[in-house]
C-alpha cells in the first residue's frame, strides 16, 4: 500500500492511497508521477491536490556516512558506530515543493531512504526493530556545506527551513525489497545510483542504536544516509529521488 497525506480542494487534510489509473496499488513508476489518489469513495488527480509529507515527525534522526563510497568521496572514514544528527520539523518540505536555498552558500543534494516510525518506542532490540516501523519513504537531505564543513555548524548546515523534502508516499515495509534501488536525478541526469543493501548500518541496527539514547514517537523519521554521487544543488534545479517499492519524490530549488 502507498499511503499519501494530502490537502483536498476544500482545504481538508486527508490520508488516502496512491493508486494507478485502474485503481490498483501504485508501483514505483506511478507513485509521485501519475495515477490517482483515492480517499473513501472519491478519487483525485494528484495535480488537483496539495501533496503533504507522509508523516508529521517530532524529529528527523539522520545518519551520516552510512555508505562506504560516500565516505570515500567526502575524504572521511567510515564510522565505527552510526553517526547521528538531527533535523527539526521546520526542515520538512513536500513532494512538488520549491526548496529555498540559503543565500550565498554552496548547497548539495543527498538522496536517502527514510524510515517512518509507527509507535512510541525506547530501547528496541534489533530483533524487534521492524515491529515499530510504519513504512518507508523518500527524502532529500539538503545540505549547506559552507557552514557544515567550514564552520562545523550542523544547525546552519542541516536544519534550515525546507532542508528535508519527504514523500510522496508511505510504503509498507513489504513493498520495499532488501536490495531496493535508490536513484537521484538532477535536471533529468542520474547523479546517484545505489541500493539499500550497501548500507553499512542496516535499519534494525539503526533503530536499536537510536532508541538506546532517545524515545522515538509515531511519525518520527530516520534518514538512513546517502550513497555516493552527491553534488551541487543550484537555483532552478529539479531533483527527483526514486526508490524501488516507494515511488518518486520531486522538488525544485531556488535562490533568494
Amino acid at each position: 500500500m502507498k499511503q499519501v497525506r494530502f490537502r483536498d480542494p476544500a482545504g481538508s487534510v486527508r490520508t488516502g492511497e496512491w493508486v494507478d489509473e485502474d485503481g490498483h496499488p501504485a508501483d514505483t513508476e506511478t507513485a509521485g508521477d501519475g495515477g490517482q489518489i483515492r480517499f473513501a469513495d472519491r478519487s483525485y488527480d494528484p495535480v488537483e491536490v496539495d501533496i503533504l509529507p507522509p508523516c508529521e515527525p517530532s524529529k528527523i534522526v539522520c545518519i551520516g556516512r552510512n555508505y562506504a563510497k560516500h565516505a570515500d568521496e567526502r575524504g572521511e572514514d567510515v564510522p565505527d558506530r552510526p553517526l547521528l544528527f538531527l533535523k527539526p520539523p521546520n526542515a520538512l518540505a513536500s513532494h512538488g515543493s520549491d526548496v529555498r536555498l540559503p543565500a550565498d552558500r554552496y548547497v548539495e543534494y543527498e538522496a536517502e531512504l527514510a524510515v517512518v516510525i509507527g509507535e512510541q518506542c525506547r530501547d528496541v532490540g534489533e530483533a524487534e526493530a521492524m515491529d515499530v516501523v510504519a513504512g518507508y519513504t523518500c527524502m532529500v537531505d539538503v545540505s549547506n556545506r559552507d557552514d557544515q564543513d567550514r564552520e562545523q555548524n550542523w544547525v546552519r548546515g542541516k536544519a534550515f527551513d525546507n532542508a528535508a523534502p519527504l514523500g510522496p508516499v508511505l510504503a509498507s515495509p513489504d513493498n520495499v525489497p532488501a536490495d531496493a534501488s535508490i536513484e537521484l536525478r538532477r535536471n533529468g541526469e542520474t547523479r546517484q545510483s545505489s541500493t539499500r543493501e550497501h548500507l553499512i548500518f542496516p535499519v534494525p541496527e539503526l533503530i536499536a542504536e537510536i532508541t538506546s539514547y532517545m524515545t522515538l514517537e509515531p511519525g518520527d523519521v530516520i534518514a538512513t544516509g546517502t550513497p555516493e554521487g552527491v553534488g551541487e544543488l543550484a537555483d532552478g534545479d529539479e531533483v527527483t529521488v526514486e526508490i524501488e517499492g516507494v515511488g518518486r519524490l520531486t522538488h525544485t530549488a531556488s535562490q533568494p
